[in-house]
């Protein structure tokens, strides 16, 4: 199944094992970058079995509910952000109680791969991005390390 985010929006799809998931990832990522625009969605399995939603930005809410509601795997969680990068929220996120599992923190094209028993769906893995075109060379390493130090994450 395709995720299929607003544009230039980072995704983060993971899976946690209680309701108060949308409270705590929240708080999480409002305490983790001021001024953050997301929208979570998360898929509750026990229940009335809805969407349960949260965010800051409204498209990103309805775009992460309706790709929630789509994926319908148990206890499953999607945040779609603006404004930050996953390397900026994701401790914060792993340190979440409920949290079990990250699949995926990216803004690469993303695809779930998903199972459908009698009893509901679930989450066996993502596709993340592109296959490798090759191995870099030595200008690959300059221009990744150039765009490292350009956006602050190394000196």
């Amino acid at each position: 199944m395709k995720i299929e985010p607003p544009k230039d929006t980072q995704i983060i799809l993971g899976q946690s094992h209680f309701i108060k998931t949308v409270e705590d990832i929240y708080e999480a990522m409002v305490n983790s970058v001021p001024n953050i625009k997301f929208g979570i969605g998360f898929c509750e399995s026990s229940g009335e079995c809805l969407v349960r939603v949260d965010g800051t930005d409204e498209e990103l809410k309805e775009s992460a509910a309706k790709n929630a509601l789509k994926l319908g795997c148990g206890h499953s969680f999607i945040i779609f952000m603006r404004g930050a990068y996953p390397i900026n929220v994701l401790n914060s996120i792993k340190r979440v109680p409920e949290v079990v599992n990250i699949y995926a923190a990216t803004a690469n094209p993303l695809e779930v791969v998903i199972a459908e028993t009698e009893q509901g769906r679930g989450i066996l893995g993502v596709i993340d991005g592109l296959k490798p075109k090759g191995i870099e060379d030595e200008e690959g390493v300059k221009w990744r390390k150039e765009l490292l130090r350009k956006i602050g994450y190394k000196r």
